[in-house]
């Protein structure tokens, strides 16, 4: 059996060392913003409700966090669209995303690193719905004027500020899980091997 140092080095594209990167600019820069536009006017408990500390805020006041936080969005929704086109294209969705086989392993499989790398694809593709909904009611937040059917799909204007603010923790979540798994897969090399070289 081969050791760990004599397996196959893990090996990302170009695409995807840019896409994890700016995914991570983006976001972090996604949530401080939008922590900032939070304490404007808290989703929870209303102007005098929970309050994040200033320090973790971008954009130095209301205005400052929306200017931060929709010019962000725009590079993390393109940054997703044309990743999404390169998966099509190079059908890379075959082997990172989860499939038939994948559910069953869960289910029958008594081999614990073919569940670990089911569980792994089963998050990675968990990440699509959740972001489509962070952009669809982002942009009901950013508009809701003119996407006004889009607050009216939430049920209202609380109910989609509630929604957009709650997949930012699911986010998180599923990365931080998502990171967990990939070591378990593939050691920390392919966990560096998303942003660094491959050496």
């Amino acid at each position: 059996m081969r050791s760990l140092s004599q397996s196959p080095k893990p090996r990302q594209t170009p695409a995807a060392k840019v896409f994890h990167w700016v995914s991570f600019v983006s976001l972090f820069l996604m949530i401080t913003s939008g922590l900032q536009i939070y304490n404007a006017n808290p989703v929870f408990g209303g102007r005098g409700g929970i309050h994040i500390p200033a320090i973790f805020g971008l954009g130095g006041w209301l205005a400052g966090g929306r200017h931060w936080h929709f010019a962000t969005m725009w590079i993390f929704a393109l940054n997703l669209l044309w990743y999404g086109a390169y998966v099509l294209v190079t059908k890379r969705w075959q082997h990172r995303y989860v499939s038939a086989k994948d559910v069953r392993a869960l289910i029958v499989s008594q081999n614990q690193k073919r569940k670990n790398y089911a569980w792994h694809r089963l998050v990675y593709t968990s990440f699509i719905p959740f972001l489509l909904l962070a952009i669809y009611s982002g942009i009901g937040m950013y508009k809701p004027a003119q996407f006004y059917w889009i607050v009216d799909s939430f049920g209202g204007w609380d109910a989609l500020r509630i929604t957009h603010f709650m997949t930012v923790p699911i986010t998180i979540a599923l990365a931080t899980i998502h990171s967990q798994l990939g070591r378990q897969v593939g050691g920390d090399r392919l966990v560096d091997s998303m942003f660094w070289t491959d050496n």
